[in-house]
């Protein structure tokens, strides 16, 4: 079924005109629990779907969502849901270009919209900026740009981290660059959010005292 109505429901909410989600969890059980309603009702509105995950989950996350009674196999034939590695996307050539996966974000948003998808419902798995590689300590300034891109679109993002592999300082710093934030599975307006500019002007002074500090040694 298509619609033009482009609300979501999730985790006991509504999504407003702000489409950036942090989604922190406390396992990859908790995750898929939450954000079940959210890829089912997708589907069933005839939205597309596109998931990012790590090549170590890549057979689990399918086998969680045939779980969901969602039809993997016809809908990965008919281009309707698309799931892919890290490596075809934010690690792509084995580093981290956050221009690149900005405009590669762009190009997936407008390709469902061209293919007659009301809404392309993105899901990332964050744990590629746990990899060794270059490129992935601009994890926070990267979450911070995306600000600039996504209210062009009405298309929900979900950044999903896992708090029991990223550092507290991380976390409250992701935290900060997201409009909306899933936690104990409850979806709401965040009042920690910080506009992409203020945070950028941030990044740069935390930068600029790191380096007057290591000239200082």
């Amino acid at each position: 079924m298509n619609t033009n109505d482009h609300s979501v429901h999730f985790a006991g909410g509504t999504l407003g005109r702000h489409r950036h989600i942090c989604a922190l969890f406390n396992s990859i059980d908790e995750e898929h629990r939450v954000l079940r309603s959210f890829i089912k009702e997708g589907f069933e509105r005839g939205e597309k779907a596109l998931h990012f995950v790590g090549p170590g989950l890549h057979d689990e996350h399918l086998k969680r969502l045939a779980e969901a009674d969602i039809d993997v196999e016809g809908a990965i034939g008919s281009g309707q849901l698309d799931v892919r590695l890290w490596q075809d996307a934010q690690l792509r050539e084995d580093r981290f270009d956050q221009d690149a996966m900005l405009a590669l974000i762009e190009e997936v948003l407008q390709a469902g919209k061209a293919a007659g998808y009301p809404l392309t419902r993105f899901l990332a798995h964050m744990e590629w900026a746990l990899q060794d590689t270059p490129g992935v300590e601009n994890l926070v300034e990267f979450e911070t740009r995306v600000n600039y891109v996504l209210p062009k679109y009405d298309d929900p993002v979900i950044c999903a981290y896992d708090l029991s592999k990223f550092s507290s300082s991380v976390v409250i710093d992701i935290m900060r660059t997201h409009p909306v934030v899933i936690i104990g599975g409850v979806l709401q307006e965040n009042p920690f959010f910080v506009s992409p500019d203020q945070f950028l002007l941030e990044l740069r002074e935390r930068r600029s005292t790191r380096e007057s500090a290591s000239a200082e040694r």
